[in-house]
């Protein structure tokens, strides 16, 4: 196994733990993480998304698989079934993951999976109806960050 695929293969058994810590390990200092609804994270951002995603889901399963790397890029398969906290509702998001890597760590994980699906999933009917549009997925993305944002003040406060 390529040492980047044992990488990325080490990061999704510390998210399966719930080990915030062991998936930040993973990451080089100067990471870039992106996805529809925490987009253009960098620096200490991307492990604080993951201890605060990782402390609000109690019943977080996760599976991976197809996970390829070479020197220079890497890719995975995910799937996480979740409550999601702010609704209680059930959520299974099926996401792909891009990753390229830097001194044996990975420098920018990209993960894509069809928002408006999650939003149906996860916010319920207005998520089914609304979800598509730019006007929602941006409240999505707003209210996502400033989570994020207040979680890292409460951390550093």
């Amino acid at each position: 196994m390529h040492p980047n695929a044992a990488l990325i293969e080490q990061f999704y058994q510390s998210f399966q733990q719930r080990d915030a810590d062991g998936m930040a390990a993973c990451y080089h200092p100067n990471v870039s993480f992106s996805d529809p609804v925490f987009q253009n994270l960098d620096g200490k951002q991307p492990g604080a998304m993951w201890h605060m995603l990782a402390a609000s889901s109690a019943d977080l399963a996760l599976t991976y698989s197809g996970i390829t790397a070479d020197d220079e890029r890497g890719q995975a398969d995910w799937t996480a079934t979740y409550t999601f906290s702010q609704t209680g509702r059930k959520v299974r998001n099926e996401i792909h993951a891009a990753f390229t890597f830097q001194d044996g760590k990975i420098l920018s994980h990209r993960d894509t999976f069809n928002l408006w699906r999650w939003a149906g999933m996860a916010l319920g009917p207005s998520g089914r109806l609304l979800g598509w549009t730019p006007f929602m997925q941006k409240a999505i993305r707003q209210r996502a960050a400033a989570r994020l944002e207040a979680y890292i003040r409460k951390q550093e406060g």
